[in-house]
């Protein structure tokens, strides 16, 4: 991948302070982790999100989930809203290999419980999906469970962004996508909380791309001597949003929701073929596993105090996307053609 960002073209999304790596991992605990897979026939791959370094069955973390449009395959969302609970790492990949990653994350949350004494006899494994069938055979199903462990362990805090990992095959506005993350920090009182936001880009339209109010996509089909017609905004996005403010479930989903905010502004209006899911968690409260307490003591912001953390979702997931624009390169699709990265145009 490029390593560059969007700060690197000179692009500078609001006006909130970033956190020192200005992705998903400035969140205490938090890493990011991917195994790609990358040939003649595939550009795929599966990426994961550790929230702790903990296990996180025992002691789970408050979570929450929103969908803005349900085109999409995603599992363990049912019971993330139901019981406002993570207990699995997250992990993203394509469409059709959703139910193969579930069942790695399966075996390796059974032998860390095993590992650590912790009776485990049901669980609820969190994937999220884009498809990636434009620049990969799909259909092959190449990723294994041995990718999903090597992304487990792999996992660190500077993880590479771009077309790796989920992000290897993913198309966004027209464009190379793939991973982007970005962090802001959110000061309350005496204390300095953190909200990060991770991205598998895969929807929108190039004529639709807008950075900054400029018609970014508009004047790439001029360069590309191509009409401007408006495509479909199609083919999805996943956003992982992670923060050590506390909060609860319900705070958490209304913070979920500002990540369309950020999607707007780049161009986005959540089309019928696009599937916009937002993963949430936090890990200022845990809640132990079993009927060890009845009563647990939380702590948790006020609701006018949110109005920091709604803004920071937005712009986060604004320049996450632009991230993995920027972090990407071209990439050539199994019969030839080539999705241009957008580092050709800035």
């Amino acid at each position: 991948m490029s390593g560059k960002r969007c700060a690197d073209y000179g692009i500078a999304v609001g006006r909130m302070e970033k956190g020192p790596l200005d992705k998903i991992t400035d969140v205490p605990g938090v890493t990011v982790g991917h195994a790609t897979i990358r040939d003649g026939r595939h550009n795929t791959g599966v990426t994961v999100i550790m929230p702790c370094e903990d296990n996180m069955f025992s002691s789970k973390l408050v979570a929450a989930s929103f969908v803005l449009n349900g085109f999409g395959k995603t599992q363990g969302l049912i019971q993330v809203d139901e019981l406002g609970t993570l207990e699995t790492p997250i992990a993203l990949t394509n469409t059709l290999n959703v139910g193969l990653v579930h069942d790695a994350l399966v075996t390796y949350m059974a032998k860390r419980c095993e590992e650590d004494g912790v009776t485990m006899r049901s669980l609820n494994p969190v994937v999220g999906e884009c498809n990636d069938a434009g620049l990969s055979t799909i259909v092959d199903r190449p990723v294994t469970a041995e990718h999903v462990f090597a992304a487990i362990e792999s996992a660190k805090k500077e993880f590479e962004e771009g077309g790796v990992g989920a992000g290897a095959g993913t198309i966004c506005h027209g464009l190379k996508g793939g991973i982007g993350s970005a962090s802001r920090l959110l000061p309350v009182g005496e204390e300095t909380f953190t909200l990060g936001v991770l991205v598998q880009s895969n929807y929108g339209g190039l004529a639709e791309l807008t950075i900054n109010g400029q018609k970014v996509g508009e004047e790439i089909l001029r360069r590309r001597e191509e009409e401007i017609v408006q495509a479909m905004d199609r083919g999805s996005i996943m956003m992982i949003v992670a923060t050590d403010m506390p909060v609860s479930d319900r705070q958490l989903r209304r913070i979920l929701k500002r990540c369309g905010a950020g999607l707007a502004r780049l161009g986005s209006y959540y089309g019928h073929g696009s599937g916009d899911v937002m993963i949430g968690f936090s890990t200022a409260n845990r809640i132990p596993h079993g009927h060890r307490n009845e009563i647990l003591p939380m702590r948790m912001v006020t609701e006018e105090t949110l109005e920091a953390a709604f803004r920071a979702a937005a712009e986060a997931t604004e320049e996450a996307v632009l991230n993995s624009l920027c972090a990407a390169e071209d990439a050539t699709t199994p019969n030839g053609r080539v999705i241009e990265a957008i580092s050709k145009y800035l």
